[in-house]
C-alpha cells in the first residue's frame, strides 16, 4: 500500500503531462448531395424558402470577445450562410424555386429558419429549423463540421465551401423527409401555402379555407373554385411578391459575391489561429488538472506515511504539481495571444467586408435591417393594391396574419 503512495503522485505528473491527444480527420466533402428517386412533375416540386439566418450576437461586449465574434462578420454571415445552402439546394433539382428571403413567408411551400452557434475558419455549427406550409416540423437539428487546411486552397472550385459538409448534410435531411411524403401530403402543402397567403389578403373569402390547430398547425378544410375571380387576383398578388423576393435574390447574390473574397480571407488566416488557441485552451485546462492532482496527492503521501522515502516522494509530487500547475498558466497565456490575433484578423475581415455592406445599404435595396423594413412595407403596398382593384376599402388584418407570429423558430 506504501509503494502504491509513493507513486502515485509522480504517475499523476506523469499522465497529466501526457494528456491524451485526439487525431481527428479533416477532409473536403466535394460529393454531390443525393437526388430524388423517382421523377417529380413540377406540381409536386416544393419550393423552398431560406429565411435570413439569427447572427446570435451577444449584447454584451465581453461576451463578444470572449467568443471571437466580429459583430458585422457575424451579421454579414447570416445573410451569406443562407445563400450557400440555398446554391446547393437548387443545384439538386429536388425543389421549385429556392430563394433566400428576409423573413418567413407564406409564398412558399417550405422554410428553412436558422441561428448561428460558432463560426471561424476552422468549424462551423448552425441550428436548422425546417417547416412546411401546414406547421409541419420537419426535423430542427443541429449541424457541426470541422474544416480542412485544403478547403482554402486555390485549386478547390468557388462553389465548393470549406464547411460544404453542413450544408450536404442539411440537404439530404430535406430530401429524406420529402421521400416519405405522399402526392397528397404535397398538394396538401401547396394548397394551404396558397391559402394561408389569400387569407392574408382576403380574410372575409378565405378564411374558413385554413385554419389553425391548436398545436400551432394548419388544417385545410376546402379548396376554391380554380375559376374563382378572387383566387385568381390572389395568384397575381403573389406573382408580384415573387417578383420582389427574386429582386431581393439578385442582391443577395451580388452580396455573396462581394463578400466571398474577404470573407474567405478571413476564414483562411483565422484557421490556424483557431486550431492553435483550442489546443491551448485544452492542454492549458489538463495541465491545472493534473497539476491540482499531483500537489494533492503528494500531501497526502507526507501525512498518511512515517516512511522518509515516501515524504520524499511527495514532496516531488509537490513540486511537479506546482510545475504542471505553472505550464498551465504558461499555456492559457499562449492560448490568450492566439485568441487576440484572431481578434485582430476579424476586425481587419470587418474593415474589408464593411464597404461591400455599405455600397448595398447606399442602393434601393439594403440588406441590414431594412431588407426586412422594405418587405414589410411591400405587403403592405400590395395589400392596399389588392382593395383597390375590388373597389373595397382596406380592412384591418387580422392579429394572426403575420407568418412571422406563425412561425415557431429555433428548438
Amino acid at each position: 500500500m506504501r509503494t502504491r503512495a509513493i507513486y502515485l503522485p509522480i504517475i499523476a505528473a506523469c499522465l497529466a503531462m501526457s494528456a491524451c491527444v485526439t487525431h481527428v480527420v479533416r477532409t473536403v466533402d466535394m460529393t454531390p448531395p443525393a437526388q430524388f428517386e423517382g421523377v417529380q412533375t413540377e406540381e409536386e416540386l416544393l419550393d423552398v424558402g431560406i429565411a435570413v439566418f439569427d447572427a446570435n450576437i451577444p449584447e454584451d461586449y465581453d461576451e463578444q470577445i470572449e467568443q471571437l465574434i466580429q459583430p458585422d462578420i457575424r451579421r454579414a454571415e447570416a445573410n451569406f450562410i443562407p445563400y450557400v445552402a440555398k446554391n446547393l439546394l437548387q443545384s439538386t433539382g429536388n425543389w421549385g424555386a429556392v430563394r433566400v428571403v428576409p423573413r418567413p413567408t407564406h409564398a412558399v411551400d417550405v422554410t428553412i429558419s436558422g441561428k448561428i452557434i460558432h463560426s471561424d475558419g476552422e468549424s462551423l455549427i448552425i441550428q436548422a429549423t425546417v417547416r412546411d406550409a401546414t406547421g409541419q416540423l420537419w426535423f430542427a437539428k443541429t449541424y457541426e463540421t470541422l474544416a480542412s487546411k485544403y478547403a482554402y486552397d486555390d485549386s478547390i472550385p468557388e462553389n465548393i465551401d470549406p464547411f460544404q459538409a453542413v450544408y450536404k448534410r442539411l440537404a439530404d435531411d430535406m430530401l429524406a423527409y420529402r421521400q416519405n411524403l405522399t402526392d397528397d401530403d404535397i398538394l396538401t402543402i401547396r394548397a394551404t401555402a396558397e391559402l394561408k397567403f389569400a387569407r392574408e389578403f382576403a380574410p372575409d373569402a378565405f378564411s374558413d379555407h385554413v385554419v389553425a390547430t391548436e398545436n400551432g398547425e394548419f388544417e385545410l378544410r376546402r379548396l376554391p373554385s380554380e375559376d374563382d375571380p378572387m383566387l385568381a387576383r390572389v395568384r397575381k398578388v403573389r406573382e408580384r411578391e415573387y417578383l420582389f423576393i427574386d429582386t431581393l435574390d439578385e442582391y443577395y447574390e451580388g452580396f455573396y459575391r462581394n463578400m466571398r473574397t474577404s470573407y474567405q480571407s478571413w476564414r483562411r488566416a483565422s484557421y490556424p489561429q483557431a486550431i492553435a488557441a483550442k489546443q491551448l485552451k485544452t492542454q492549458a485546462r489538463n495541465r491545472y488538472l493534473g497539476g491540482v492532482v499531483a500537489v494533492a496527492a503528494g500531501v497526502s503521501t507526507i501525512y498518511s506515511s512515517d516512511s522518509y522515502l515516501a515524504d520524499a516522494s511527495g514532496v516531488v509530487g509537490v513540486i511537479s504539481g506546482a510545475r504542471l500547475f505553472q505550464s498551465g498558466i504558461k499555456k492559457s497565456a499562449e492560448a490568450e495571444i492566439h485568441s487576440e490575433v484572431l481578434q485582430e484578423i476579424g476586425v481587419a475581415a470587418e474593415a474589408a467586408i464593411m464597404p461591400h455592406t455599405i455600397e448595398l445599404e447606399n442602393q434601393t435595396i439594403r440588406l441590414q435591417g431594412s431588407v426586412d423594413e422594405q418587405y414589410r412595407e411591400l405587403r403592405k403596398i400590395l395589400r392596399t393594391i389588392f382593395f383597390a382593384d375590388l373597389g373595397l376599402p382596406e380592412p384591418t388584418p387580422e392579429p394572426t396574419a403575420e407568418p412571422e407570429e406563425e412561425s415557431q423558430g429555433i428548438q
